[in-house]
């Protein structure tokens, strides 16, 4: 519930998250709360500050970009893996993620989109069948998937998507790691163009 409620901005970074504060309002007592923030801070999205407790953790320039190179290389590789392993039923799921994410679009459902997004991208590193690059992806893909709750258009993610299982069904793993790698960067170019116009809508 607490990362879910993270991702979708309902905490932003920097913000205290007090565990009484967060209790009172799940109906829980504090225990849960405090084991979900650790947890949370081991993923990177809570840091611990003294004399402050848990809070959102902020995220520099210079830490997103970390976030993007280390994702590029890791989604390039899933998208080689998956073009060799993919079963077919992983296939058809990947086909159905980029469907309910279409339908999320028509609604204006913009946190269904969302979370059909990140499902896609979940079942793409599963069809690499690499379970230490799925261990290394889960934590980043919620942070890039925090990053871009704010995007107000959805279609060039999902145009990239349909290129990039058209790839994998292709069993060409060159192809699909480019559109892989130019996924990626069309995800970073929107995270500036959002914190471009966040900046000039705040000045």
């Amino acid at each position: 519930m607490l990362r879910e409620r993270i991702l979708q901005g309902d905490f932003v970074p920097g913000q205290r998250l007090v565990e009484r504060t967060l209790a009172a309002e799940l109906g829980v007592s504090r225990i849960p709360v405090r084991d979900a923030l650790n947890i949370l801070r081991g993923e990177g999205f809570v840091s611990a500050f003294p004399n402050r407790g848990m809070v959102v953790t902020p995220l520099t320039q210079q830490d997103v970009e970390e976030l993007f190179e280390v994702r590029t290389a890791l989604e390039v590789l899933a998208a080689r893996r998956a073009t060799e392993r993919a079963t077919p039923e992983e296939l058809n799921g990947l086909a159905r993620a980029i469907a309910d994410s279409e339908d999320a679009a028509a609604r204006s459902d913009a946190q269904a989109v969302g979370r059909c997004n990140q499902s896609f991208h979940d079942l793409l590193t599963a069809s690499a069948h690499n379970s230490l690059l799925t261990s290394l992806m889960e934590p980043l893909e919620g942070r890039l998937h925090w990053l871009l709750r704010q995007n107000d258009d959805p279609q060039p993610l999902h145009t990239e998507h349909v290129a990039l299982l058209e790839a994998i069904r292709s069993g060409d793993p060159d192809l699909a790691a480019e559109r892989a790698l130019a996924h990626v960067r069309t995800s970073r170019r929107i995270w500036l163009e959002t914190e471009a116009r966040k900046s000039v809508a705040q000045a």
